[in-house]
Parts: C-alpha cells; sequence; structure tokens
C-alpha cells in the first residue's frame, strides 16, 4: 500500500475544501479549482486519446459538470482529484465515441425528395400508447424508474449514473436493459389485453 507524500496529502485535503465551497455556489472557489487542476486535467483528457485541438471543449464540459455535481462529491469515496479525474476520463471517452459516429452530409441529407402529397397516415396511436407506457413504468420499483428518468427523459451518461448509484458503468447498462425489457414485456401485455 503507497504512502502519500506530506505535500500531496495537503493538496488533497485542500482540493477538498475548495470543492466543497464550490459547491456552496462560491464563483472565487471555482477560479481556484480550475487554477489548481487544469493542467493534470488537461494531461488526462489527452492521455484517453483526445486531440489537442479537442482538449479545451472537453475540459469545459468537464469543468461544468464538476460545478453542477460539486455537492455531489463524497471525500469517503474518492479524493478530489480522482472524482474530477473520473469526470475528465468520462467526458473525454463520450466525445471520442460521437466523434467516431457516422454522419450523413447535409448535402446528401437535403437531397431527398420531399414527396409531393399528403404525409402517410400514422400507424401508430401514440395517444393510446401513453397511458400503457405510463402504466408500466408506474409498476417499476422507484430505483429503476428513477433510473430510466434519469437515463432517458433528462439524458444522464451512464457513467454518471454509475457515480450516482454506486455501481460499476456495466451494472447501470445491465439495469437499463433489464428494465426496458420489463416495461416492454409489460407494454406488450397490456396492448394486446386491451
Amino acid at each position: 500500500m503507497a504512502c502519500s507524500s506530506p505535500a500531496s496529502q495537503v493538496q488533497s485535503e485542500r482540493l477538498q475544501e475548495v470543492l466543497a465551497r464550490v459547491s456552496a455556489g462560491e464563483p472565487r472557489a471555482f477560479a481556484e479549482l480550475h487554477a489548481l487542476t487544469r493542467g493534470r486535467l488537461r494531461r488526462i483528457a489527452l492521455a484517453v486519446g483526445a486531440s489537442p485541438h479537442d482538449v479545451d471543449d472537453i475540459l469545459q464540459e468537464s469543468f461544468l459538470k464538476i460545478w453542477r455535481n460539486a455537492a455531489r462529491f463524497d471525500s469517503g469515496r474518492a479524493s478530489a482529484m480522482t472524482w474530477m479525474s473520473a469526470i475528465v476520463r468520462n467526458t473525454a471517452i463520450d466525445h471520442l465515441r460521437i466523434r467516431r459516429q457516422p454522419s450523413v452530409e447535409l448535402d446528401q441529407a437535403l437531397a431527398i425528395p420531399a414527396s409531393a402529397g399528403p404525409p402517410p397516415a400514422e400507424d401508430f396511436d401514440y395517444a393510446g400508447a401513453e397511458p400503457i407506457a405510463l402504466g408500466a413504468l408506474a409498476r417499476l420499483p422507484a430505483d429503476r424508474r428513477r433510473l430510466v428518468a434519469l437515463a432517458y427523459l433528462e439524458g444522464e451518461s451512464r457513467a454518471s449514473l454509475s457515480q450516482r448509484f454506486g455501481v460499476p458503468v456495466g451494472t447501470i447498462k445491465t439495469w437499463l436493459h433489464r428494465t426496458m425489457l420489463t416495461v416492454r414485456k409489460d407494454c406488450l401485455a397490456a396492448s394486446a389485453a386491451a
């Protein structure tokens, strides 16, 4: 087990104190936190594989997440630098995933001809499906309902959900997959009975 040096322990305690002030909404504390950590967090984003011209965007998004979630920091689970490093790492990974998504050129999208006739009739009855979906969601346990709402309605990342629920990202993915299968099965059963 490695022992931390007295200097690194003082640095860790200072970061923890500054992060507590950030969670209280103190702007000067956030500026201090930024100054203390930007170099190391920049190196983490680069180590993940982000290109140097994307690092500033990744850091900006990461610091915004740190600002918004500072009150959720738990010093009993990790040091302040470890917590912030995880946010930067996950943001950089998400950024790289988005960059690798295939995209369609705007010119190609605009070249798709618009139909001259009236729009095709919708086959799906949204008004009839809404109460079925709401009922299926209401029958979920409260923690799974909250997980689904955070993931699919608020767009919270799997990494952020992992931190919020205190479980690995893989567990979050499994919970979401199983919960959505349950909701789907419940919806299909309810629509067949209707």
